[in-house]
């Protein structure tokens, strides 16, 4: 018996103490299912399990129903799962709803659960059960809150049925992993009464650009997961057309669902917001290979490949912040994530510098998937928990705070580190992904950041620039029209420039400035009395340029030149490694 079928076992009994004898299991499940093609993209069998699909009507009802149940049933042949299809809702009782991992709601419509039928559906979902709603399981039983929750969000209204893009914004989770950025579907696209954003993880969204009759404002989650009272709940609004349920990747898509609500795969279904892309569908803007092999970059993807190296996000340092990423091994591979480290060339330094978190399955256990590597080993029994295995997709959540690192694998966490090392220092430093060697084959997606409190405000440090050199105001002079320039990096106060909120760089008291407020190549960069003109104003880019917008031109070091001495000039943008520069943390 799994897990969860000990949890809700234990659940069924305790609810049937002191109870009259319940109806049993309930199924129109007369004849055998359908065959249907082999599984796709899952790395083994699951163990076999059950699922209840329940369709019935109190409203609407939908001419696709059959073919839903058609295809469920044969998603369930090729994939080790049993359907149970029926319309009666008798078979809502704690004895019976105990033998299913998963409960999927077909286009169910209106009030389809008498009180009792609620109370067991409750309880099974609290004792750690599964659901999935399809389509309008969203305009179902509007006056039961606890159902609302559970799907997240409820009907409102829709347009007609028309082509629309789907922006696909999590592709580690298993209902998703196997589209692109984007998904080109025609259905009938809800409009919800609520975002459920703020308390699911929004799988996928609309482009209401690319269709007529959205009235979300722009933000319309389509598919979403979510932790729900002790149970997991995921929703697709898909479905509406007898069409989705022979598209083989929607099917695939709830195949992905079913999977993760019966425990079958892991996903961080924790809500996201505010994260900031480093990689994803816009490429690899400011980051950059140190040391042997690369990364193949496609399908909005890198994958490691010879080594060893380190490529590294160059465009700028950070200090307390989570970082999550999505990752995946083909096979028993080797890779790993630095945090903490100082710029270099040589990614030898990030190993001395830095810290790795570990991807590797096989390995000691400091030196396993999830372990500080060479410092802390995870928590072992919750790894292996919440571990998906070669050949599906991971998620991990790095967290640092001051000199603490808690990493989150799939939502859960798993490890806890405090560095004491100076040499280490976790208050600043640049992120990487490791490409370990011949034979490794690992890969990622969807690399982003969230700054946390206190890294919005002013930060100080170096600025450094071709070379590794640092941004230097000549002979250490505060006077108004000072030369500013690359110079071997000392920690003088000539070099300790602080980063405002307002854009502007301040160093000795005063700001970097465009000579005259020019906007000629050349023209000099000097330092100057802060004076809140455009002339001090810095943007730092994604490409790890440092743009001045009155001008629309960059910082740039004269002559690509990293000698100490090379005076800073403002000259048309092109993202030159004498254009680019590392802001302080």
């Amino acid at each position: 018996m799994n897990r969860r079928r000990t949890r809700l076992a234990c659940w069924a009994a305790g609810a049937l103490l002191g109870a009259a004898a319940l109806p049993t299991a309930v199924s129109t499940a007369s004849e055998p299912a359908p065959a249907a093609p082999a599984r796709a993209a899952t790395a083994a069998a699951d163990p076999a399990y059950d699922v209840l699909v329940f369709s019935k009507t109190a409203g609407f009802r939908h001419s696709s129903i059959d073919e839903g149940v058609t295809a469920l049933r044969q998603l369930g042949a090729a994939n080790n799962f049993t359907v149970t299809a029926t319309e009666d809702a008798a078979a809502f009782t704690p004895p019976n709803l105990t033998g299913y991992e998963a409960v999927v709601f077909l286009s169910t419509t209106g009030d389809v659960l008498n009180a009792a039928q609620q109370t067991a559906f409750e309880g099974y979902i609290e004792a750690g059960g599964g659901y999935v709603g399809i389509h309008a399981a969203a305009d179902t039983e509007y006056d039961w809150t606890w159902y609302g929750g559970l799907a997240g969000a409820l009907f409102k209204s829709h347009p007609h049925i028309q082509p629309a893009t789907v922006k696909v914004e999590d592709r580690a989770h298993d209902a998703t992993a196997h589209l692109g950025p984007t998904w080109q579907r025609t259905d009938e696209w809800y409009d919800y009464r609520t975002n459920p954003r703020s308390s699911a993880r929004v799988l996928a969204s609309l482009d209401e650009s690319t269709y007529s009759g959205g009235t979300m404002g722009g933000d319309h989650p389509i598919a979403w997961c979510k932790d729900y009272r002790g149970g997991r709940a995921f929703y697709t609004g898909g479905g509406h057309t007898e069409e989705s349920y022979a598209d083989p990747a929607f099917r695939r898509h709830l195949l992905g669902g079913i999977r993760w609500a019966a425990e079958m795969t892991e996903a961080d279904c924790r809500p996201e917001t505010g994260y900031t892309t480093l990689f994803g569908s816009s490429g690899t803007t400011g980051w950059q290979q140190a040391g042997p092999g690369s990364f193949t970059h496609a399908n909005a993807t890198l994958t490691s490949q010879g080594g060893l190296g380190l490529y590294w996000y160059q465009a700028r340092e950070y200090t307390s912040y989570s970082l999550k990423l999505d990752w995946r091994q083909s096979g028993d591979d080797n890779s790993g994530v630095f945090v903490g480290f100082p710029a270099s060339d040589d990614p030898w330094s990030a190993v001395n510098n830095g810290y790795e978190i570990q991807i590797d399955a096989t390995d000691t256990p400091d030196r396993t998937t999830g372990s500080v590597y060479g410092f802390k080993s995870a928590d072992l029994a919750a790894r292996d928990a919440a571990l998906n295995p070669p050949g599906e997709w991971n998620t991990y959540e790095i967290r640092v705070e001051g000199e603490r690192l808690q990493l989150f694998l799939n939502g859960r966490k798993i490890n806890d580190f405090t560095n004491t090392d100076p040499a280490r220092s976790l208050q600043r430093g640049h992120i990487g992904l490791q490409n370990h060697g011949d034979g490794d084959d690992v890969s990622f997606r969807n690399i982003r950041i969230k700054e946390l409190g206190g890294a919005t405000g002013p930060r100080e440090g170096a600025v450094k620039g071709i070379g590794g050199k640092c941004v230097d105001v000549a002979n250490g002079s505060s006077a108004d029209g000072t030369q500013i320039q690359l110079w071997t990096c000392n920690q003088t106060a000539a070099q300790k420039w602080t980063a405002g909120t307002d854009d502007t760089l301040r160093a000795l008291g005063k700001c970097m400035d465009v000579s005259g407020a020019g906007t000629a190549d050349g023209t000099r960069i000097q330092l100057y009395g802060c004076n809140g003109t455009g002339a001090q104003k810095w943007v730092a880019q994604p490409d790890g340029t440092l743009k001045n917008p009155s001008s629309g031109k960059c910082l740039d070091a004269s002559g690509a030149s990293s000698a100490d001495g090379t005076k800073l000039h403002l000259w048309t943008c092109h993202t030159g490694a004498n254009q680019k520069w590392v802001l302080p943390g």
